[in-house]
């Protein structure tokens, strides 16, 4: 399952605000996009919080929702809360990120001859 086509990769950071319990809205960075290949065209997002530093190892916590697109190009997010459905987009998550970690380490061992 080679997804890694659907995945954008941006120098410009996209900015998403989500309101929280309060209604106060937060300012989330999109750090991944991705469309299920699986026949269902759900799609996802993957965001880390704007302001949020990594802890001491260098993470962040990462937020997935589903979303759909409207007319006017407004998303609409959801939560995940099916195990099932979260189980595969940690899934795909992960092997996207591990492709991306790969062909980076690819064009830095090309840069380096």
């Amino acid at each position: 399952m080679n997804m890694s086509d659907d995945v954008r990769v941006r120098d410009e950071a996209e900015i998403i605000y989500i309101p929280d319990d309060e209604g106060n809205e937060e300012a989330f960075e999109v750090i991944m996009r991705f469309e299920l290949d699986d026949g269902t065209h759900r799609k996802y997002l993957m965001v880390v919080p704007a302001d949020g530093d990594p802890d001491a190892e260098g993470e962040q916590e990462v937020y997935a929702f589903r979303y759909e697109e409207d007319n006017d190009d407004e998303l609409r997010l959801y939560p995940i809360e099916d195990e099932e459905e979260w189980d595969i987009v940690e899934e795909t998550f992960n092997t996207l990120m591990e492709d991306l970690d790969e062909s980076e380490a690819e064009a830095d061992a090309a840069s380096d001859r």
